[in-house]
């Protein structure tokens, strides 16, 4: 008996066409270590060199820099670093040698119509603290190496090197606690690169609140703390903030904010689902696991949940007040449950991106960057916006502060691709 092929010649065919989907709307770019920082001790927590992943610009963007820097958490203690020491989120060395860029750092202009074709920069993130650290003394039973501010420095020195000494426009962005990163080293960036450049800074999803958990405490306060005393942070932070208040609050950009001399533009989901997990409803507030299903997935929500998550969005939308009104700030702040919509081509700028005051967030960012539009917009609440791409999470991840970004991301793209695989094959049958 002959058997019935065509569900698996459906399959293949959609497995095809998404892998060639997927080739048309990212690209992969090397590794480049800079080892000329290991002599000045601006090394990754086990002392490897720090690295990056540089596309080089073309055409008129041949001066224009956007350098974005990778999330991953922080890392509070030593212990909890070194648990990161073999993870490229401590290690140069365990990192991979070539990364897919897409969204904000795609070289095609459909795809990226402002940005395309810059000098485009992934820095990755091995320090646990935003870039912010610098200890001098290394603990010889441990070996780690607390020196993210030096890291930031010499990465930056590098890319002066190889051609940002002459950038018309340069720009610092980045993800999670890489868009952390982007507020915190705004200014120390502008300082960086010549007086004559134009630059601003893009923060993706790096917002993140001193909120009160489900159980009316702070965790997110006292791990900040913990995370900039571990890595000698304080010094490093703005004089403007820690005078008035201990360093641990100037690491929310809520306090740091107004400080903040160079335009910068926020984008943020106001039920960021990363602090909805980790701040609002950690697993520590949380012993008997009512959030579990509702932070894996919004529409698993109750009623009371929802009530709670709304007090939430308020609570993050006060907090941005710290940016104040000046049309040199920019805010592009969806009703989704979402995180870090910058780097993907779905959120970034697509047929079916997340849409607010009739702009995607390419369009909305690209406006504001080139002074053609100023652009300060909050959506409505949950569940009024139909364009979101709404996250759905792993049912064995377990986030945390010290953890997140090493598995969410790769759950995240797997999701996309199941749901295109099953979009080709729909359409493949609905046509045959």
């Amino acid at each position: 008996m002959m058997m019935n092929r065509r569900p698996i010649h459906l399959f293949l065919y959609g497995l095809c066409s998404l892998v060639i989907l997927l080739k048309v709307e990212s690209f992969n770019v090397g590794i480049t270590y800079v080892e000329t920082a290991v002599a000045k001790g601006a090394v990754c927590l086990d002392g490897s060199a720090p690295a990056y992943h540089f596309d080089k610009g073309f055409g008129a963007g041949v001066n224009n820099w956007l350098v974005h820097i990778e999330g991953g958490g922080w890392c509070n203690n030593v212990t909890n670093c070194l648990q990161r020491i073999n993870t490229r989120l401590g290690s140069s060395k365990q990192m991979v040698k070539q990364l897919a860029f897409s969204g904000m750092l795609s070289n095609k202009p459909q795809f990226n119509p402002d940005f395309y074709n810059w000098n485009k920069v992934k820095v990755r993130y091995c320090d646990g603290a935003s870039f912010t650290g610098d200890i001098e003394a290394v603990d010889p039973a441990t070996n780690l190496h607390f020196r993210g501010a030096r890291v930031f420095n010499a990465v930056i020195e590098d890319l002066l090197a190889k051609g940002m000494k002459n950038a018309e426009y340069a720009v610092l962005s980045g993800c999670s606690a890489g868009g952390l990163t982007a507020i915190l080293h705004c200014d120390n960036f502008r300082a960086l690169v010549p007086s004559s450049t134009k630059v601003k800074c893009f923060a993706d999803a790096g917002y993140f609140i001193n909120g009160k958990d489900v159980s009316g405490v702070s965790h997110i306060e006292a791990f900040y703390n913990d995370v900039v005393n571990t890595h000698g942070s304080a010094k490093f932070l703005p004089a403007g903030c820690t005078s008035k208040m201990k360093p641990g609050l100037c690491f929310f950009p809520q306090n740091m904010a107004p400080t903040i001399q160079t335009p910068i533009f926020i984008i943020n989901a106001a039920y960021d689902s990363w602090q909805i997990k980790n701040i609002l409803a950690p697993g520590v507030a949380d012993p008997h696991g009512t959030w579990h299903n509702c932070k894996l997935d919004i529409t698993k929500c109750s009623s009371t949940q929802l009530q709670t998550m709304q007090g939430f969005r308020l609570e993050f939308l006060n907090a941005l007040n710290g940016l104040g009104t000046s049309p040199s700030k920019g805010f592009f702040i969806n009703g989704c449950y979402a995180h870090c919509q910058t780097e993907m081509q779905e959120t970034w700028l697509r047929a079916d991106s997340p849409i607010l005051d009739g702009k995607t967030i390419a369009k909305a960012v690209g406006d504001w960057f080139y002074d053609r539009s100023p652009f300060q917009k909050i959506d409505c609440p949950y569940p009024c916006d139909k364009t979101c791409h709404n996250r759905i999470f792993d049912p064995q991840e377990n986030p945390s502060p010290t953890t997140y970004g090493t598995r969410s991301n790769d759950f995240e793209r797997i999701k996309n691709f199941n749901r295109n695989i099953l979009t080709v094959i729909f359409l493949h049958v609905a046509l045959s």
